[in-house]
This record gives structure tokens, sequence and C-alpha cells, in this order.
């Protein structure tokens, strides 16, 4: 089992950093949308700074972006899973 795929059945935040209408179309089972750029000012959202975060958008860039901005807020255990098509399972 790979070690994205451990953390999301260990319980790990999973959140789909596109926008609204991309997430709507498609998106990860049990993902939250949180938009890139809502990243910053939804911060309190993402839950304890220990707990493991899964990023992912459409190709990975978005997702890279958001997990800096949330590595720089102090969360610990951020992971960018890249595109929505990387993700495990789907």
């Amino acid at each position: 089992m790979s070690a994205l795929l451990e953390k999301i059945k260990a319980g790990a935040k999973v959140v789909d950093v596109r926008t609204a209408e991309e997430y709507e179309e498609e998106h990860f089972p049990d993902a939250v949308n949180i938009s890139v750029e809502q990243v910053q000012a939804r911060l309190a959202e993402f839950g304890d700074k220990d707990a493991p975060v899964i990023v992912y958008c459409a190709s990975g860039s978005r997702s890279a972006y958001a997990a800096r901005i949330l590595k720089t807020a102090g969360y610990r255990d951020v992971i960018n899973a890249g595109g929505i098509y990387d993700m495990p399972g789907f």
C-alpha cells in the first residue's frame, strides 16, 4: 500500500485546492474543497498543525503552492499529492 493511501486510511485531511466548479465536476471521495486562493484565509479549517494534510489539484502546481502556504503557517505533515488523477484509486 502506498504511503499516501496509508495516510488517507489513517484519517488524513484531503483537500482539493481547485475551484468550486472543478470540484463539483469530480473530486476525490471525502475531500473538502478549499481553493488555493482561499487557503491562507481559511487556515483554521485545516485543523491540528500536527495532523496529516494531503492537497491536490488538477496538475500539481496549485497544490504545490497550497502546500508551501501550509508549511509556512506551521503545518508539519503536508503532502502535495499532485493532480487528481495521481490520487490513489482515482
